[in-house]
């Protein structure tokens, strides 16, 4: 599960990079407006499953709630969301989840 969450937590950032940086740029000055609602629905989606995700590791590994409170927050900020991503493959390598 936490391969798992690792890689959602990769692809939602991911997704928000290209949301910001791709997708409202071809809306606002390309006048494609379908790239933001494609780019952002799947970005709303992969939001939905780093959230679920989340709270079902916090219940599989013991997390602290501080922890699961700063990986929420991280994730809504572009970019600083990568550091999730490597934190949990930190984990992975030592073979924990706590």
């Amino acid at each position: 599960m936490l391969r798992i969450f690792q890689q959602i937590a990769l692809w939602e950032a991911i997704s928000t990079v290209i949301l910001f940086f791709i997708a409202m740029p071809l809306k606002y000055f390309a006048d494609i407006p379908e790239a933001v609602r494609i780019a952002g629905s799947i970005h709303g989606f992969l939001v939905v499953l780093f959230v679920i995700f989340l709270v079902m590791c916090w219940q599989s590994y013991g997390w602290k709630f501080s922890r699961v409170a700063t990986y929420f927050v991280l994730s809504l900020i572009p970019i600083v969301s990568f550091w999730i991503e490597r934190d949990v493959k930190r984990e992975i390598a030592l073979g924990s989840g706590r």
